[in-house]
């Protein structure tokens, strides 16, 4: 069995429940970092090699060391729990099954960075969670690890749950500030970065569920254990939302490192391809990242084993690889039509565009278009070029992120299955029987789209 350290006591009857949670460990982290200095506990998280985990993977205590500490602005640390990347649904399951992780590492983490006031930004369609995460809070107040003088120390702090706008848009950090402050989710510039002029212009650290409960263990277990688990600069475990065309969807923690043929076929995780079929292709960090087919995610161009790791699935860059991103890991089999599915993705980007800038808000509905054209029968064979033409215009030219998280998946998709693009020009009247292919539809947890 894999190392499970955020899992550990997730299935506990009750865990939810601050009593439940208590007895089996719960704010231990709090207590022991009261007794720690606030750059001790930064040191321990540097130390740990912690990476965000919301999809960038940047070293999380060197983000936190950014933090402009001489500034006399209040500091503030911001949860970004606005998840709402096609095929990621791990953020969650967590903050669902066990909401004081989440509390516990807002309020060590809030100690460390010096914030008296922290936000926990939760998708708008997560009502449910945020009634969860807010008995949750109150019962954290009610004993005593909320407020003033938390535990009879120094530190006071506040915390407060903010429902998100409704728009994927806003899981880009600066525009969930924007957002937090009562404004339209549009990014910002940078430079100033949050660090320095965040939330109401004044420093801020914005983090990702995940990446604030893996805080918890962290300071609980020291960073030296947390780095035995894991490979290289990818330390620790990852939580992975698996769906797709597997006979165990779901929710998993794994060790960074473990093999992706592994985590596909192993009855501890995926199980293997549904109803005895061929492994196609994987998406293997949600929605935004390049698609690879079966012979490049489970093995790199050099014929080495791909790994579970932020390397290891980026090895090759663009041409051959990936990325590992927020653990969205959509798997298809052999009867999927990745014309559709990339046109299904095309759509969801073109409608989530906050259209501030005109590469992303223009071409976002250029590839819509033509992807649907080609899907239904009416393509060109000059369109194939003409996406990849339009992808290349809209990568590296926006503010933020959302423009090459909908140029990546296009671009891979006609790089990896040219041929099946090819063959839905040349075929028009077999793709025009809603039956082409012989496909079966593609079962999955990304965004519905009515055809």
């Amino acid at each position: 069995m894999g190392k499970h350290i955020l899992f550990e006591h997730i299935n506990i009857p009750g865990i939810e429940n601050f009593s439940i949670y208590r007895k089996n460990g719960g704010y231990a982290s709090v207590e022991k970092a009261l007794k720690m200095t606030a750059d001790q506990v930064i040191e321990e998280v540097k130390e740990s090699g912690l990476r965000g985990r919301g999809g960038a993977g940047f070293p999380t205590g060197l983000k936190w060391s950014f933090l402009d500490r001489k500034s006399e602005k209040p500091r503030y640390l911001v949860c970004n729990a606005d998840e709402s990347e096609p095929g990621t649904f791990k953020d969650r399951y967590l903050m669902e099954k066990i909401p004081h992780l989440l509390i516990e590492g807002m309020i060590t983490s809030s100690y460390a960075l010096g914030a008296k006031t922290s936000f926990i930004y939760v998708r708008g369609e997560y009502m449910y969670v945020i009634r969860i995460l807010e008995k949750a809070i109150q019962e954290a107040y009610d004993n005593g690890f909320l407020g003033k003088n938390i535990l009879g120390s120094d530190f006071s702090h506040d915390l407060y749950v903010q429902p998100g706008g409704g728009a994927y848009i806003c899981g880009e950090e600066t525009a969930l500030l924007e957002s937090l402050e009562g404004k339209r989710g549009n990014p910002r510039l940078k430079p100033p970065f949050p660090a320095i002029a965040g939330l109401y212009a004044c420093p801020t650290v914005v983090n990702n569920v995940e990446s604030i409960a893996a805080v918890v263990p962290i300071i609980n277990m020291t960073a030296d254990k947390y780095n035995d688990m894991g490979i290289g600069k990818s330390t620790g475990t990852k939580i992975i939302s698996a769906s797709g065309h597997i006979n165990k969807p779901g929710v998993y923690e794994i060790e960074l490192g473990l093999p992706v043929e592994e985590f596909i076929y192993s009855d501890e995780y995926c199980g293997g391809i549904w109803k005895g079929r061929k492994l196609k292709a994987v998406v293997a960090g949600g929605s935004s990242v390049p698609i690879l087919p079966a012979e490049l995610i489970l093995k790199n161009a050099k014929g080495e084993p791909r790994l579970m790791t932020y390397e290891s699935l980026a090895e090759g860059g663009f041409v051959s690889g990936t990325m590992l991103g927020s653990g969205g890991f959509i798997v298809m089999d052999e009867t999927t039509c990745i014309v559709r599915n990339t046109w299904t993705y095309a759509r969801f980007y073109h409608h989530e565009s906050c259209g501030q800038c005109s590469p992303c808000r223009e071409g976002t509905g250029w590839m819509e278009k033509v992807l649907h054209r080609i899907e239904h029968g009416n393509g060109r064979m000059e369109d194939i070029d003409l996406l990849v033409d339009v992808a290349k215009k809209i990568e590296g030219n926006t503010i933020c992120p959302l423009g090459d998280a909908a140029a990546w998946p296009v671009a891979s998709a006609i790089r990896h299955f040219r041929e099946e693009f090819e063959y839905h020009v040349r075929y028009p009247e077999k793709v025009k029987n809603p039956k082409h292919f012989e496909l079966e539809p593609m079962v999955s947890y990304q965004v519905s789209v009515n055809s």
